[in-house]
Order: C-alpha cells, then sequence, then structure tokens
C-alpha cells in the first residue's frame, strides 16, 4: 500500500479488496472453515482554535485490519495496524489460535449468504473537502471571533473546531461477499461561556454534514453558540412537581437511542430488556412512525450494507405506534430464532416521521411546561426502563419562554413516557444516524429544590 500523501488521499478500493481477498486465503490456508475481514484507512484534518490561538491542528492518518475465523462453531478474533503480508499471516495466526480454545457456540457464524447484498447503490456519501489548514484556521477563529462578539456577557472561550474526516472500509467474507466504499464527514463546532454577575454558563453548538457545502457557516455556528449560552444566564430552580415535558431533537435523539438499546438484539436475548416480549405491542401512540431509511443520499447514517455484509432496507420499526421490529446482527438473530435485520453496527437514518407542528406550535401545543436543553447523568435502566437524569433548560407558560431553569431533576419510565408522546415536531435535527424533531412528553415528574 501506498503512504498517504494527505488528507484528502486514500488507497484505491481495488487494492484493499485484493488485500482482503488474501486474508481470506490465508485464513482458509490455516485450517478455518469460514473467515471475514475488514481493512480500513482514515484520514483526516482537524484544527481547534481557542481565544484566537491555534491550540491544537492534527492530521490524521490511521489503517487498519480486522479478521475473525470460524473453526466449525469456534470463533476467534484479532486485529493489526500492520498491513505488511507478514504481519497478515500472524494475525491471521492469532485469530486462529484464540478460535481453537474457545467453547462451541451453535449460533456462531457468518452471516446467511442469501442476505447478502448483491448490488451496492452509490449513496452520495463521498464528498472530500479540499482545505489546507491555513483556511481551517481562519475557519475556527471566524466561528469563535463571531460568538465573543455576539454579546459583552460572553467572557471566555472552550474553543472552536474545524474537522475533515474521509475513510475507506472494505470487508469481505469466505461466503462470497466483498464491498467497500468511501464516505466523508465535516463539521464545524464552538463553545463558548457566559457571564452575568457571579454566575457562568457555557454552552455550544455544531454542524455536521457529508459534503462541507451542507455545513452551516463558521459565523452561523457561532451565533447560535452564543444565543444559546447567553439565555442560560440567570437560571432558577422549580419547585418539585409534575408537568409536560418538551425535549429538544438532539435529546429526544437520546430517548430515541434508549428505544433502539431495549430492542436490540444482545439486550433481548439477554432477557434484559423492558420491552422483552413486545413485537406486535402498543409501545407508542397509534399517530407514531418510526422507520429506517438506509439508502438516504448523503446522509449520515446511510449505508448499502451493514458489518456483515448484509443487505440494508428500508423497514417500519414502529408502525400505527406498534412495534414491527427488532434491531438484530447476525448472531442475535439466531439467539432468538429470527433473522438478521441488517443492523450489524448501528441503525441506518432511523427517523421518527415527523408531525406537523414547528418548535413554537410545540411551545404553544404545551402551555405550561419544562423545556429541557440539557441533560446529565446517566440513570437510564434499560432493563426496568426507569429514568431519572439531571437537568437544565427553561419554564414555559402560555406557550412563551419565561425563564431558565437549572438544578432540577426529571424522571419517569421511559415505558410510560414512550406512550405519552403527545407530539413529536417536525424541526428534525439530522446531524446523526438517529433523525427526529422535538417530543412532547404528556408528563413527568419534575425535582427541584
Amino acid at each position: 500500500m501506498s503512504d498517504i500523501a494527505n488528507p484528502e488521499s486514500l488507497p484505491d478500493k481495488t487494492r484493499l479488496e485484493a488485500l482482503v481477498r488474501e486474508i481470506l486465503a490465508e485464513a482458509q490456508v490455516q485450517g478455518a472453515s469460514a473467515a471475514e475481514a475488514g481493512v480500513s484507512f482514515d484520514v483526516g484534518l482537524s484544527v481547534t482554535v481557542r481565544l484566537g490561538e491555534v491550540e491544537t491542528l492534527e492530521y490524521h492518518r490511521a489503517r487498519g485490519l480486522g479478521v475473525t475465523v470460524y473453526f466449525g462453531q469456534r470463533k476467534g478474533s484479532a486485529s493489526t495496524s500492520d498491513i505488511s503480508p507478514a504481519a497478515v499471516r500472524e494475525t491471521v495466526r492469532a485469530a486462529c489460535g484464540i478460535a481453537r480454545y474457545t467453547a462451541e457456540d451453535a449460533c456462531a457464524g457468518l452471516a446467511d449468504p442469501e442476505r447478502l447484498a448483491r448490488e451496492i447503490p452509490d449513496l452520495e456519501l463521498d464528498h472530500p473537502w479540499n482545505i489546507t489548514a491555513e483556511r481551517a484556521i481562519e475557519l475556527a477563529r471566524e466561528c469563535e471571533d463571531t460568538a465573543r462578539a455576539a454579546d459583552a456577557r460572553i467572557t471566555n472561550s472552550e474553543g472552536a473546531s474545524v474537522a475533515t474526516h474521509r475513510s475507506l472500509r472494505v470487508y469481505g467474507n469466505s461466503n462470497g461477499f466483498i464491498g467497500g466504499y468511501p464516505s466523508t464527514r465535516h463539521s464545524i463546532s464552538c463553545t463558548v461561556v457566559a457571564r452575568q454577575g457571579d454566575r457562568m454558563q457555557r454552552d455550544y453548538w455544531y454542524s455536521v454534514a457529508r459534503e462541507h457545502a451542507g455545513l452551516e457557516s463558521p459565523a452561523a455556528v457561532g451565533r447560535r453558540a452564543a444565543e444559546r449560552t447567553v439565555r442560560r444566564l440567570g437560571g432558577r430552580k422549580l419547585a418539585t412537581c409534575k408537568a409536560p415535558v418538551l425535549f429538544v431533537p438532539e435529546l429526544a435523539r437520546g430517548l430515541l437511542g434508549h428505544f433502539v438499546g431495549a430492542i436490540r438484539g444482545a439486550s433481548l436475548y439477554r432477557k434484559a430488556s423492558f420491552l422483552l416480549d413486545h413485537l406486535g405491542k402498543q409501545v407508542f401512540p397509534p399517530y407514531l412512525r418510526i422507520h429506517e431509511q438506509p439508502h438516504l443520499k448523503r446522509a449520515l447514517g446511510s449505508a448499502p450494507f451493514d458489518n456483515e455484509g448484509v443487505a440494508t432496507q428500508a423497514r417500519d420499526v414502529v408502525r400505527d405506534g406498534r412495534l414491527e421490529g427488532y434491531v438484530l446482527d447476525s448472531y442475535a438473530a439466531r439467539r432468538l430464532g429470527m433473522q438478521t435485520t441488517g443492523n450489524a453496527g448501528g441503525v441506518h437514518n432511523l427517523t421518527v416521521e415527523p408531525g406537523t407542528l414547528d418548535f413554537s406550535g410545540l411551545l404553544r401545543e404545551m402551555g405550561t411546561g419544562l423545556l429541557v436543553t440539557e441533560l446529565m447523568g446517566q440513570g437510564v435502566s434499560i432493563v426496568t426502563g426507569d429514568y431519572s437524569r439531571g437537568a437544565a433548560g427553561f419554564w414555559v407558560e402560555n406557550g412563551e419562554i419565561r425563564y431558565p431553569v437549572e438544578e432540577i431533576t426529571i424522571a419517569g419510565n421511559l415505558r410510560d413516557m414512550f406512550r405519552q408522546v403527545v407530539a413529536v415536531g417536525n424541526d428534525v435535527d439530522t446531524r446523526s444516524s438517529i433523525r427526529t424533531g422535538s417530543w412532547l412528553v404528556e408528563s413527568m415528574t419534575i425535582a427541584g429544590a
């Protein structure tokens, strides 16, 4: 393999495919009955500017390979960052050595051949950003300068960053599959600190996209970070009460992430989920639909196949509020007596169908209640559904934001919270493989002073 000369360059895909074939052939030579291998190259550039000075400037360049071998139902895996022929042989030998000593597992093995991707659509995921370090620094400075100049109460900064990343991953297995594609991810972010009297607050904003033209401008990111920070000044505590709670999209995404955790194969076959045996049952209100869209062009969660080479496909996970499908890889599917859903490695553009209300409309729909813009702590149990986290945000009355609140805790049970999603906004956040607007939950316990 040739060295990577700059943050844009990657090896030719056919060369990585050849390397994967060599790894699979070596596994066969060493006695494996089946094998799978992946090779990845990653390049990138990131800069961080703080208070106008360059704090970090990093070029990223990494490569690696991983191989998993099977001796019947015994499995072993090994990986390395060295892709020389000697290292390939040694890595395969290590995987084989592990497999020979592991216990048999009836569910171990490659993905079923009939589920593998036969056609790999071009999802337009590769959009290199030909940006120099000097230009990236200029953009980061513009972002931070805009934030610091937005309000006299902005007194400090944790920095602004600009990053570009490009990767090429090729996967193959001894069932005849081999495939790969390059992809890119670019971002701009900023975090600043505001002060009022002896009280300080911090907040942030960021933009991320497959192509740099899809990013918000540095100035827009800086302004948004400053606005979010300043509006938190003067926070109050609340008396303990029960009230409606509106989660902004980036936090609603976390709620949907807990839902995914509860329907993930490992949680189900270990019987460690509050949604165990809920397939076909009502888990959300009847109006709500959640579906996967893996083939959206240029989306952050798009993929033509999963980490096992299984073809991804659009599907409903929740329809009319009922749970229609789990999130399974091949191993979990076999443990459950089911078929893989093409989710080895995670979900692909899991989307909550947006409602008709924008953010202002959701505030009016809530009337009086809590708008949550930050969550803290890890008080979530996928086993029981119990949910209790530190929070900050704003108190809303008559559909209008009245004042910021802090040092509160919100609590409930995810089972009840999901059923009590009164509305989903059309303010969809697309900066992730999970895409949703704001969620309005009918009632939660708010613990304050």
